[in-house]
């Protein structure tokens, strides 16, 4: 009895693999008829980039596109205007983005370091004052550069110290209460627009006020409107007249703007007319509410 219970139970294995070694081959063939269906509806939804009118747009799109070859610096007449009129007075240049403002505040303070005098270089953002750390410490050498945040102090003692707004104007503070003089021969305000927001724009404008008339003044911004005005209103608030530089022209480095689909492929954000890219348009504006129509039934 024994013995026929288990070969019977050693007969249900061997059946058993003998059914599913049956099966496997049909198994086989439904895999490879779903992975050819799914190659087959991917090419559906990516189509090639080098045809058709999305080849053309996309080829467009990133033409020219690159580092441009290596020539010799020249500065612009703005950039010569801002360090010229820095001997004398207050300046502020608006220029649009990656014109070379920052050349101006840079070539400026390499001219205060070399005489002995000191400098300071504001930003909004903390990772723009990293950047700007990194950057004037490769410029000038790391033993000259300090960085002041809210979460960073570094080489504070150092003649150029880079950092947010709210550290200098805290500094203005501190030197006020304590009447002592604030080390510094020369102040950047990079991004000077933000005198503009709502939120924290009392930080600029407090801290122009409270900077003394000793202390040059560079104002740098891509965005202001008004700029005389503005230059008005410093001049008055400081008794020292404010200059203003401007670069003529549009930005020398044009945007181009893009979206990437999910289905992977990149579409210009703009037609040719300036408006939204209809097929970005259809996806991602919402549908128009369909009427819902009313059944009525007959009484009988």
């Amino acid at each position: 009895m024994i013995r026929s219970r288990r070969h019977r139970h050693h007969d249900g294995k061997r059946k058993g693999r003998t059914r599913d070694q049956t099966n496997a081959p049909n198994k086989s063939k439904q895999r490879s008829g779903e992975s050819t269906r799914a190659q087959k509806s991917g090419s559906h939804r990516s189509p090639s980039p080098s045809t058709g009118t999305y080849g053309r747009e996309l080829r467009e799109l990133l033409t020219g596109i690159g580092s441009p070859k290596p020539t010799a610096f020249k500065p612009d007449p703005f950039q010569l205007d801002a360090l010229a009129a820095l001997e004398f007075e207050d300046v502020l240049v608006t220029a649009p983005t990656g014109s070379g403002k920052t050349w101006i505040a840079r070539e400026e303070i390499r001219r205060l370091l070399d005489a002995g005098k000191r400098a300071w270089y504001t930003t909004p953002l903390k990772a723009l004052t990293n950047s700007k750390y990194a950057e004037f410490g490769e410029e000038f050498g790391p033993e000259r550069v300090g960085i002041l945040t809210g979460d960073r102090k570094e080489n504070s003692n150092a003649p150029l110290i880079v950092g947010t707004t709210e550290i200098f104007r805290n500094q203005l503070f501190d030197a006020l209460r304590g009447g002592e003089e604030v080390r510094v021969d020369l102040v950047v305000f990079d991004e000077a627009h933000y005198l503009a927001d709502e939120d924290r724009g009392h930080v600029w404008e407090e801290a122009i006020i409270l900077t003394p008339p000793r202390i040059r003044m560079l104002l740098l911004s891509a965005t202001i409107g008004n700029a005389e005005e503005f230059a008005a209103w410093i001049q008055e608030v400081r008794g020292v007249r404010c200059g203003v530089v401007t670069r003529p022209g549009a930005r020398p480095v044009p945007l181009r703007a893009a979206f990437l689909m999910p289905d992977k492929r990149l579409l210009t954000l703009l037609n040719e007319t300036g408006k939204l890219n209809p097929e970005i348009a259809r996806m991602v504006e919402p549908p128009e509410p369909q009427t819902r129509r009313r059944s009525y039934r007959r009484r009988s």
